[in-house]
């Protein structure tokens, strides 16, 4: 009874959290509505106030060129009656000059009587002229006051227009531009995210799926004289070390071991490929010898880091060889004084590699025994004649493949449903095994679905890895 009113206070709640969500974006959505109409009227009562101010200010301008062109014409009309007067001056000095006592005394009366009206005339002229410029001047200051007026209106108008377009809204603004730059690229996203990965699944399942599953199958070797036998798969499982042989395990695999064996690090796999076993952690392994000359030692071998990983022993004896991916290998027994053989086997121009995404693969050649891992598990499927299959072949999840004898031929298939694809509950493509041997898989694909929901980076590094065979 009490489990049920708590799944009922906990359901009540959960919904009473959703309901207050909902309102809550509703009253922000409603407000920040309300906020852009406000803002939209802001707007344009501004603009047809800058409208105003800017017609206002077209006007003083066009007053201000008005008044410095009537200043300029008035003090070009000063300077001509300031020459005017100076050419009187000099006419009426040639005159008195003439008006000597000789001239009045001998001279002709008429051309007197004439020098003296005309000095009177240019006397007159030269009055007038001077009262000109003295009535142009005071035009020229009055129209100056009014140019200083209207330059001053004009500052203030200047000063109006600068403060409105300083009081526009800068999130409005930069919202509508932003908006008018990118809103079809934003609906094109949004389509794309929406319909984008159902639509890509769709073309990928139907249309590139069946086509790229037509190619050449991949062989590695011919038949081999023997195969390799897969141990029981466990939580842990006891390796045993005897005389003049060699174990090399990484740490976390190691969970105890026989006294009396010489130990020491190892730091890594194999010289020959560096960079692939440090891209699977194939480094600072601890190197177990057994030298004394007769008995033998064990070590137990178990994941400490997850429950979740089980461990077994393939046994490849002499003749016999196995194309595996190294991410899966814990450790290797081996002869003292006898190198790892690793055959190095290169599929770039094969449709098929490219259908998988991988492109190198290793063999590891016998006698050895390898400790592989696997996630829940290790089994062995073993391919041979059945009655009515004159070519025997299996199918097999692409993410749990461990490993396969060389001999067999290797092809990626479509997946069988396109729904179990589309969920993330099965890669594109399956492996296909045919021919007469054994593939080694784990028992759940550890790159499936969940692995799928990690993180971006981890995914990018697995699949870099497998494009190099790891």
């Amino acid at each position: 009874m009490q489990g049920t009113l708590l799944k009922f206070g906990v359901w009540l709640l959960q919904k009473l959290a959703a309901a207050a969500l909902i309102v809550l974006v509703a009253l922000a959505g409603y407000g920040f509505w309300l906020y852009l109409q406000e803002e939209s009227l802001s707007e344009e009562r501004r603009l047809a106030q800058i409208e105003r101010t800017v017609a206002a200010r077209d006007r003083l301008l066009d007053a201000q060129i008005a008044l410095e062109q009537r200043i300029a014409s008035v003090r070009t009309e000063i300077e001509k009656q300031k020459e005017n007067a100076k050419k009187a001056d000099k006419i009426i000095a040639t005159l008195r000059e003439l008006e000597s006592w000789w001239e009045r005394l001998f001279g002709n009366r008429e051309q007197q009587s004439a020098n003296v009206e005309r000095l009177q005339r240019m006397e007159k002229f030269k009055n007038d002229t001077l009262g000109k410029v003295n009535e142009l001047q005071r035009v020229v200051t009055q129209t100056v006051s009014e140019q200083d007026s209207v330059q001053l209106a004009l500052r203030r108008v200047n000063a109006e227009v600068g403060s409105l377009e300083a009081s526009r809204s800068q999130g409005r603004h930069f919202a509508a531009l932003a908006w008018e730059k990118i809103k079809w690229w934003v609906l094109l996203a949004l389509a794309s995210y929406f319909f984008g990965p159902t639509l890509w699944s769709l073309a990928l399942y139907y249309g590139i799926a069946p086509v790229m599953s037509l190619g050449r199958p991949i062989r590695l070797g011919r038949e081999p004289a023997a195969l390799p036998e897969v141990g029981a798969s466990r939580v842990s499982v006891e390796a045993v070390v005897q005389p003049g042989e060699i174990l090399r395990i990484k740490e976390k695999f190691l969970q105890a071991s026989d006294e009396g064996m010489r130990r020491q690090t190892r730091f890594v796999l194999d010289w020959q490929i560096p960079f692939t076993s440090l891209a699977c952690g194939l480094v600072e392994l601890i190197e177990m010898r057994n030298e004394n000359p007769s008995g033998e030692y064990r070590v137990t071998l178990s994941n400490s880091d997850d429950p979740h990983v089980e461990m077994a022993q393939v046994s490849v004896p002499a003749g016999a060889s196995i194309v595996l991916r190294p991410s899966f290998l814990a450790g290797v027994v081996q002869r003292k004084g006898e190198r790892l053989q690793i055959r190095r086997h290169w599929r770039l121009f094969r449709l098929q590699a490219w259908v998988s995404g991988q492109f190198r693969f290793f063999e590891f050649v016998g006698p050895c025994r390898l400790i592989v891992s696997g996630s829940r598990g290790v089994r062995a499927e073993r391919l041979a004649e059945r009655e009515g299959q004159s070519a025997p072949a299996r199918r097999t999840n692409q993410d749990a493949t461990i490993g396969f004898t060389p001999n067999l031929e290797y092809r990626p298939v479509r997946a069988e449903t396109f729904w179990s694809y589309y969920r993330g509950m099965n890669p594109l493509f399956d492996d296909v095994f045919a021919g007469r041997g054994l593939f080694v898989l784990q028992e759940t694909a550890t790159d499936g679905s969940a692995a799928r929901a990690g993180r971006f980076w981890s995914s990018l590094w697995s699949g870099v890895l497998k494009v190099f065979g790891l």
